[in-house]
């Protein structure tokens, strides 16, 4: 906690005013204009000294939750305790958003009275939001004086990107080509984990290799061969977004379309073009994800990003209306369901260019609906 105690400039000016009232009086020998002079000079100096000595509260801070998406509720909580025993504490405060002064409304405390006040933190863009320190100010008699008192640390808060609702994948799609450097696509046979076996788990699942290993039986945990992998591919490039509000819409496309799938059980993978973003999807957790998203920017383009074989069940690239769509096909065409997501006016908002289906709308309100409709029937 640190303070800092000032005259304000209307401080200052009393003061001046002062001293040249009261040197004027005693050298032209005027004593009213020169009483009035010390006059002003005694206000303003009891007005400093009023602030010297700190402010006789404490401050207890909190904002929740940290991490939000976009347009969510953040609130920050201040409570303020007034340890003065004979006069009321008049105070006004502010808090740090990202370099901005909030103002907090603070009532007058009585003697011994605390006050408790809740206020919005301002959710509107994605990314890292720097909340933070509290600033309480305390001014003197009619203002001639300030003193300020920061306190409070600064926190995080992560504003993620808005999931929005969408049915998921379309079920039943595999690829069913296996590589030498990709995972076993058939048969349940997909490992991905391993557990500690427990009496009446099937034997044939004992991971042989690992349990002489370590000297305790394991079991091989295998995805289910009918969930297909979702492997997300979002442009990042600037020059596809030549309004930058359209790629908030794509990041909340994405965001959604990776929620759903780990709602459903469905391996996932996000990338984006560039190589800013390359994040697995583990079971049933977007946060690493949605955390990854919401400091996704756009960066210097274009960028030429390919999917790996162990991900080409369900492809779906995003992007906006300034891309060269080539590169997003031909990756989406690789894949047993291909997709290519773009947020733009479109006279034709469902289409296909050979295998790869292509949805066009300028929200992802509507492009997730057209997926709905189109690609998860």
């Amino acid at each position: 906690m640190t303070s800092r105690r000032r005259p304000t400039p209307r401080g200052l000016v009393v003061l001046g005013l002062g001293v040249v009232l009261a040197g004027c009086g005693l050298w032209w020998r005027y004593p009213g204009l020169a009483a009035l002079g010390v006059a002003l000079v005694v206000v303003a100096l009891a007005a400093f000294a009023a602030v010297l000595s700190s402010a006789p509260v404490t401050l207890r801070r909190t904002v929740r939750p940290l991490t939000v998406p976009r347009l969510g509720v953040c609130t920050g909580s201040l409570r303020v305790t007034s340890v003065s025993k004979r006069l009321p504490v008049a105070l006004t405060a502010s808090e740090d958003i990202a370099g901005t002064a909030l103002p907090i409304d603070l009532p007058l405390l009585s003697p011994g009275a605390d006050a408790g006040v809740e206020y919005r933190i301002p959710t509107e863009r994605r990314g890292l939001l720097s909340v933070g320190p509290v600033t309480v100010v305390r001014r003197g008699p009619a203002g001639l004086a300030v003193a300020r008192t920061v306190a409070g640390e600064v926190l995080r808060v992560r504003v993620v990107p808005r999931v929005l609702p969408v049915r998921g994948l379309p079920s039943g799609v595999r690829r069913g080509v296996v590589g030498a450097d990709e995972r076993v696509e058939r048969g349940g046979t997909d490992l991905v984990g391993l557990r500690e076996y427990v009496p009446g788990d099937d034997l044939r699942r004992l991971h042989w290799a690992t349990s002489a290993r370590t000297g305790t039986l394991m079991i091989r945990e295998d995805a289910d061969p009918a969930r297909p992998h979702l492997a997300v591919l979002l442009d990042d490039a600037a020059d596809a977004y030549p309004d930058p509000g359209a790629f908030e819409h794509a990041v909340e496309v994405a965001a959604s379309l990776l929620t759903a799938a780990a709602r459903d059980g469905n391996p996932a993978h996000l990338r984006t073009t560039s190589p800013a973003i390359d994040v697995e999807v583990p079971d049933h957790d977007t946060a690493p994800a949605l955390a990854a998203l919401a400091e996704a920017v756009l960066a210097p383009g274009p960028h030429a990003r390919t999917i790996p074989l162990r991900d080409l069940d369900v492809v779906v690239a995003i992007t906006g209306p300034g891309a060269d769509p080539a590169h997003l096909l031909l990756e989406a065409g690789r894949a047993a369901a291909g997709v290519v997501l773009t947020v733009a006016d479109g006279a034709v908002p469902v289409s296909s260019v050979g295998t790869v289906l292509t949805l066009r709308a300028s929200t992802a309100e509507e492009l997730l609906r057209d997926w709905d409709m189109a690609v998860a029937r």
